[in-house]
C-alpha cells in the first residue's frame, strides 16, 4: 500500500500538467497533445520539485504509458485493414522497411545512440509519437532519448501538414494517390488528418484508413525489438537471453483489444472513451518525460537526430511514390 502511496503525488502532478498539454493539442491538432506534454514537462524541469514526486513521474512514464497503448488498441477496428487491400499492404511493406534501413545506416554514419536511432526509425515509418511511445519500453529507452525522439518527429509532422498538399496539387495527384502518399509518409495521425482533408475528402478517408493500418505494424515491430534487445543484453552479459524479462505484454494488449473492439459489440461511447483514455495517459507520460529530462542537452545534441529524421522522411516520402508509380501503376 505504501508503495502505491508513494506513485500518487507524481501521478498528479502529471495530470494536472496533461490538462491543458490536451486541450491545447485539440485545439491546434498540427502541434499535438503529445508534443505540448512533454514541452510544458521540459519548462517545469527548471523547477526544483520536492523528492516525493520522482517515484509517480517515473511510474507515469514507464508503466501507465505501457497500459496507454492498450487502451489505444479500442480505437483500431480491424476491418479497416480489409478495406485498403492487399495492395496497400504492400506499399506499406516496402516502405516500413526503407525507413527501418535508412535509421539504422545513417544513425551510424551519424553516430546517433542506437536507442534514439530505432526510436526515431519506428516514429518515421509507423505512427509517430505512439509508436516510440510503444518501443521506448521495450528497449529501455532513457526521456532523454524520447524527448529527442518525440521533439524531431514533431518538426516533420508540421513540415508534412502543409508541404504535402502543396506537391501533391504541384504533381496532379490523384486522391488515391495522395491518400497512399499522405498515409504511408506523414507521421502522426494529427499530421495526416490535416494533410489528407485539406487535399479532398476522398483523399482525407483513404488516408486515415491507411494510417490506422500502419499503427497494427507496432505489433510486429515491438516483439521484433523485444528479441534483438535480450538476444544483445545475454551476449553482454554472456549469459543465455530470456525474451520473457522484456516481452511487451502490453502490445499483446493492443492486440487483444483491436480485436475485442472489431468483433464484439460494445457501445460506441464506451470504446471511443477507452481509446481517448489511451491517448490522454500518453499525454501525461510525455509529461514525466518531459520533467525528467535536461533541456540543455536536448538542444546541444539535437542537430545529428534531426538530420537522421529528415533523412528518414525523404527516404518514407520517395519510396512511397516510387512503390506506387513502379509497382501499383497509380502515380
Amino acid at each position: 500500500m505504501k508503495k502505491v502511496i508513494n506513485k500518487v503525488p507524481g501521478i498528479i502532478l502529471a495530470l494536472i500538467i496533461a490538462v491543458p498539454a490536451w486541450l491545447l493539442g485539440n485545439a491546434f491538432p498540427i502541434i499535438g497533445s503529445p508534443v505540448l506534454g512533454i514541452l510544458f514537462g521540459m519548462i517545469l524541469a527548471f523547477w526544483k520539485r520536492p523528492s516525493y514526486y520522482n517515484e509517480g513521474i517515473t511510474y507515469t512514464a514507464k508503466k501507465l504509458l505501457q497500459y496507454s497503448i492498450i487502451f489505444m488498441g479500442f480505437g483500431m477496428n480491424l476491418f479497416n485493414v480489409f478495406k485498403v487491400g492487399k495492395q496497400t499492404i504492400i506499399l506499406m511493406m516496402f516502405t516500413l522497411t526503407a525507413a527501418f534501413i535508412t535509421a539504422y545506416i545513417v544513425g551510424k554514419l551519424l553516430k546517433i545512440n542506437g536507442k534514439t536511432a530505432a526510436l526515431i526509425g519506428v516514429g518515421s515509418s509507423i505512427c509517430g509519437g505512439s509508436a516510440i511511445a510503444a518501443t521506448a519500453p521495450v528497449i529501455d529507452a532513457s526521456e532523454q532519448e524520447v524527448a529527442h525522439s518525440i521533439s524531431t518527429i514533431f518538426l516533420f509532422n508540421a513540415v508534412a501538414a502543409f508541404l504535402f498538399p502543396f506537391l501533391g496539387h504541384l504533381f496532379g495527384m490523384s486522391d488515391q494517390c495522395f491518400g497512399l502518399w499522405a498515409g504511408t509518409a506523414v507521421n502522426d495521425t494529427s499530421s495526416v488528418v490535416a494533410a489528407g482533408y485539406s487535399y479532398s475528402t476522398a483523399a482525407g478517408n483513404l488516408a486515415v484508413i491507411v494510417k490506422l493500418t500502419r499503427t497494427l505494424a507496432i505489433v510486429p515491430i515491438t516483439l521484433a525489438l523485444a528479441i534483438y534487445t535480450s538476444k544483445k543484453e545475454a551476449k553482454s552479459k554472456q549469459g543465455s537471453y530470456s525474451i520473457g524479462k522484456i516481452f511487451p505484454w502490453f502490445v499483446l494488449g493492443f492486440a487483444a483489444a483491436s480485436v475485442i473492439s472489431t468483433f464484439i459489440p460494445l457501445p460506441v461511447m464506451f470504446v471511443n472513451f477507452l481509446a481517448q483514455a489511451g491517448k490522454f495517459v500518453i499525454v501525461m507520460a510525455m509529461v514525466s518525460v518531459g520533467l525528467n529530462t535536461n533541456i540543455v542537452e536536448l538542444i546541444k545534441n539535437g542537430v545529428r537526430p534531426i538530420l537522421l529524421g529528415f533523412t528518414c522522411w525523404v527516404v518514407l516520402a520517395i519510396t512511397s511514390l516510387g512503390i506506387q508509380h513502379f509497382v501499383m501503376r497509380i502515380f
